[in-house]
């Protein structure tokens, strides 16, 4: 399956509302390239304080959504759904790169490949871009961790 609806990600992510990231996965190959997407609505509770009258879409919150989309690429790499007990952890963040501000209204498009993994610790180049203007680029790595249930 090329495409993964809210339902197929929230299968692949432990992840819940108001922290879930990932609306939709566009394209997926597995082993090298996942795309997905975010609509950025008004309604997030952080516009409240993030910035009143001015509102900006976190860049922290955009990295954890490349984050987010790579870590369903690995497990669609390998071919695998999260257990209970499994957990893709974010371990590093090389690079970060804000280009433009992310706001209401916004469909922030995240693009994200593998550059490598090794000994369980995969690197991604991802992307977070609106309307084919990258607004964030980043190096991101994360690995499996076994948590206690």
């Amino acid at each position: 399956m090329n495409t993964l609806n809210i339902y197929e990600v929230l299968q692949h992510l432990p992840h819940r509302y108001p922290f879930l990231l990932i609306d939709r996965v566009t394209h997926c190959e597995a082993g090298q390239r996942l795309v997905a997407f975010k609509n950025v609505t008004f309604n997030e509770h952080f516009f409240q304080g993030h910035f009143p009258g001015h509102p900006v879409f976190p860049g922290v919150l955009i990295v954890e959504a490349m984050a987010q989309a790579s870590a369903i690429l690995a497990f669609r790499s390998l071919e695998k759904t999260p257990d209970p007990g499994t957990l893709y952890l974010l371990v590093g963040i090389d690079g970060v790169r804000f280009k433009r501000k992310v706001e209401p209204g916004d469909r922030m498009v995240v693009d994200t490949g593998i550059e490598r993994m090794s000994r369980g610790l995969w690197k991604f180049q991802a992307s977070a871009s609106v309307d084919d203007e990258v607004a964030c680029s980043a190096d991101i790595k994360i690995t499996e961790r076994q948590v206690a249930r």
